[in-house]
């Protein structure tokens, strides 16, 4: 072995707090606590984003910098986004960038070994479960840079008119003792940068990134945007929001800014925050059906992405109901209940006094705080505050507690929903998730999740709700947190489409992605992925129940003969896919010997498509080692037929952009964009119902229901910055 080579760790990952203040708990360079040995830094940190219509692609290109006299390995360790595929991982050996092959994950961690034994330079991308991607890099030369970049693939999520992309940072903090190993470097030392370019086949009225004022946000033309931050200190800032005609933007740099800015130096960058960039169509757009396929010439598959948009005919709920709030009160609360009692005080004065409620306590033990429903009326309100002044966090998570304890007692004849706001992982008693999936589906109950935070189980949490027939929202510490929160309220206070089945006829359709859809809730979309054979036109009929009543809905859409423009939905259907068996493990409970076919079946699928899972891995060696190692380079050529196609897309879009002659359009105008982009040419859903947005009523439950979410989510804020700065 040629250098001895030292461990050392680089880590982006994320909290939830609901505040700007830097958590410690945020994104760097790791090694152990413990440990002598020397410090890697982090030299430049570049992200590029293109969201195009349905699905983004998020690259992440970094230099790490060794200034020390041994050489050492590094690893970065990635919080996982959600659905998110790594398609490309390159590590530049001798100033060359080598594309990294994905193969069975125990065979590619052992050839990385063999390769750092050698001295020979390699890398390797692993997923640890729901919770990162894991990258080792080796060797990092003394007084040397590496380069290394990360691509990933993951649908776009649109809710209600209001798009939402998270650049994922801050640690979650719910591994602590991950957390209480590693010591933490989260400093870009020169360059940082993030840029994003947003492209709709619908207007957009405006960007919004919450946590980043300095955010320089232009528009290119009405359906495409470019947002940019970086690390200069003397960079000029837009408003927190730009809208459609620029109101709230600076004007232009003078001549002397523009020359000081010249002049300045880079100041360092923390990662510590994650970025969170809104965007919102205009009002008024009609429900759609919109397509996105590939299918090169010489291929008999195809692949396409459907993304079914309803219109807004969904009515508000009416009569007398239940709510069972879950409140997760383990260790990592401390302090600012004084938050909690008045934001419960607030709340509950708003409930109608038909209505009822019950607040379950849960660490590593549950407790019926409110001792079983009480109708909101003041002699039975004031006494539960004064009890809940006296309660202390403490101790572990046993979430199967506290969901079996809000669970009982429920009235058969009353509608009833449960709120549950975790940010932690099932630690103390029942952990499976098929117990937690079997405690839900027996229970005549809809689950809405908060999951707060990068860090927390997703998986489970979503497949909570999903056999419930809920809904989960994701929550960062970037977040427009009123924003979510009227998501969710609109929601719960709406009827919903229930028991959704989709069919579509013809063009010899097959792999329909996900199999079983559930409910679909006021605002949200349907995206289903699938193969087809037979390029021409199909028929796609939807029925779903509102109420007591079936509704249909049907159109006609054209798969086409030849579409290259999208490759990337190769990956994204197969990911997508392989989501839907784990899952299905997941629910039937059952160990590897009894999954051995399911396994076997999801690594073969990320084998054939370049993905990396629980089972495969992406490894990087020199390019004579993957002749010598008879490892084919099939992902090397399908990232470069990725790349030829964003660039055609890119030049498109400037055709597009340079076409426009103004960036100003009318309502008639925009409706007739919309319309060119949309698949259904027969309109799908009713033509007089546009889609729906935060714009419409909710009932009389929104304040309070408002109030008390957001009390017991800036509890979390409190303690969670209370517990970071001990």
């Amino acid at each position: 072995m040629n250098n001895k080579l030292f461990s050392s760790a680089l880590a982006l990952s994320a909290a939830l707090t609901f505040g700007v203040t830097p958590s410690v708990d945020a994104a760097g360079l790791l090694k152990p606590i413990q440990s002598n040995l020397p410090d890697l830094r982090i030299k430049e940190h570049h992200v590029n984003v293109v969201l195009e219509h349905s699905y983004a692609v998020t690259s992440i290109e970094q230099v790490f910098h060794n200034p020390n006299p041994q050489a050492l390995e590094a690893i970065y360790s990635f919080p996982l986004p959600d659905h998110a595929a790594v398609g490309e991982f390159t590590y530049w050996i001798n100033g060359k960038p080598v594309t990294g092959e994905v193969i069975k994950k125990q065979q590619a961690r052992q050839i990385y070994e063999q390769e750092k034994q050698a001295g020979r330079e390699a890398a390797l991308v692993e997923q640890d479960q729901y919770k990162s991607f894991d990258i080792n890099v080796t060797p990092v030369q003394p007084n040397s840079d590496v380069r290394i970049k990360l691509v990933y693939i993951q649908p776009a999520h649109v809710d209600s008119g209001i798009g939402r992309y998270v650049y994922p940072l801050e640690d979650g903090g719910v591994d602590e003792q991950k957390n209480a190993f590693w010591s933490r470097n989260e400093t870009v030392d020169e360059k940082f940068s993030f840029n994003m370019t947003l492209a709709s086949g619908y207007p957009i009225d405006s960007i919004r990134l919450p946590q980043h004022s300095q955010a320089a946000i232009q528009q290119l033309n009405p359906q495409q945007w470019r947002v940019s931050l970086g690390n200069q200190t003397t960079n000029r800032a837009t408003d927190i929001a730009v809208g459609q005609n620029g109101d709230a933007a600076e004007e232009d740099p003078s001549s002397a800014d523009r020359q000081s800015m010249t002049k300045s130096h880079l100041s360092p960058a923390s990662l510590d925050k994650d970025i969170m960039v809104y965007w919102r169509h205009r009002e008024n757009l009609p429900g759609s059906v919109d397509l996105l396929s590939y299918k090169a010439a010489n291929n008999k598959t195809g692949t396409f992405m459907m993304t079914l948009t309803p219109g807004d005919d969904l009515s508000v709920l009416q009569g007398e109901r239940d709510w069972v709030f879950v409140l997760d009160v383990s260790g990592s609360m401390q302090g600012k209940y004084s938050t909690l009692i008045e934001g419960v005080r607030q709340g509950l004065a708003k409930l109608q006094p038909q209505d009822r409620f019950k607040i379950i306590l849960f660490n590593n033990r549950a407790s019926d705080f409110s001792q079983g429903f009480q109708a909101a009326i003041p002699a039975n309100i004031n006494p539960l505050l004064n009890q809940l002044e006296q309660y202390q966090p403490r101790n572990g998570t046993d979430l199967y507690a506290g969901l079996s304890q809000g669970l009982q007692q429920l009235d058969a004849d009353r509608s009833t929903a449960m709120i549950l706001v975790t940010d932690g992982v099932a630690n103390v008693g029942v952990t499976e998730k098929k117990r937690f999936l079997e405690l839900m589906e027996a229970a005549d109950i809809r689950l809405f999740t908060f999951v707060m935070g990068n860090s927390a189980n997703r998986p489970l949490l979503n497949s909570m709700t999903k056999v419930s027939n809920g809904f989960a929202i994701s929550v960062s510490n970037a977040d427009d947190i009123v924003g979510q929160l009227m998501l969710a309220t609109s929601k719960m206070t709406h009827q919903a489409l229930r028991d959704v089945q989709l069919t579509i006829d013809g063009g010899r359709v097959t792999d329909l992605t996900p199999d079983q859809i559930g409910s679909l809730y006021r605002g949200e979309q349907l995206t289903v992925l699938g193969h087809y054979r037979t390029p021409g036109p199909v028929n796609v009929k939807l029925t779903a129940k509102v109420g007591g009543q079936t509704r249909h809905y049907s159109t006609d859409v054209t798969l086409p003969q030849q579409s290259l423009l999208h490759p990337e939905l190769e990956r994204i259907w197969a990911f997508a896919s392989i989501e839907n068996m784990q899952a299905k493990m997941d629910y039937l409970g059952e160990g590897q010997e009894a999954n051995a076919d399911s396994i076997e079946a999801i690594t073969d699928l990320a084998i054939q498509y370049d993905l990396v899972t629980d089972y495969t891995s992406m490894l990087v060696v020199r390019d004579e080692m993957f002749k010598q190692l008879n490892i084919d380079r099939n992902n090397q050529q399908r990232v470069a037929t990725e790349n030829q196609a964003r660039q055609q897309r890119l030049q498109q879009s400037s055709q597009q952009q340079s076409s426009q002659q103004s960036s100003q359009q009318s309502s008639s105008q925009s409706q007739n964009v919309a319309n060119k982009h949309r698949a259904d040419s027969q309109p799908m859903f009713d033509p007089s119902q546009n889609r729906a947005s935060l714009g419409g009523g909710s009932g009389a439950i929104d304040h309070w229901l408002l109030l008390l979410i957001g009390a017991l989510l800036w509890v979390y804020v409190g303690n969670k910055r209370q517990r970071k700065s001990v």
